[in-house]
C-alpha cells in the first residue's frame, strides 16, 4: 500500500502536501514484481516518448528510472504468472 510519509514516518494529511521539500521522500510505493515491472516499462516508454522541449521531465523521468531496477534485471519477470 502506497503512503505518503512525513520526515517521522508519520502519515500526512493531504492538505500539508505542499509543505514537502523538493528532495524530500514523499512517497513510498510497495510493488509486486510484476508490477515493478510494468513500472519500469511504463516510465521507460513515457522517457522515450518526449521531445528536446520536454527536458525537466525528462529528467525527473530518468531520475525515478535510476531508482528502479535495470532493465536485465527485470526481464525474468513473468507478468502472466499467477502468485501461488
Amino acid at each position: 500500500m502506497a503512503e505518503l510519509h512525513d520526515e517521522s514516518g508519520a502519515g500526512v494529511p493531504d492538505e500539508e502536501l505542499h509543505l514537502i521539500g523538493p528532495d524530500e521522500i514523499a512517497y513510498r510505493l510497495d510493488l509486486t514484481p510484476a508490477q515493478l515491472k510494468i513500472t519500469w516499462t511504463a516510465l521507460k516508454s513515457f522517457a522515450d516518448d518526449f521531445g528536446h522541449d520536454e527536458r525537466d521531465v525528462h529528467q525527473v523521468v530518468r531520475e525515478v528510472l535510476d531508482k528502479l531496477p535495470d532493465e536485465h534485471a527485470l526481464k525474468d519477470i513473468d507478468i502472466r504468472r499467477k502468485p501461488a
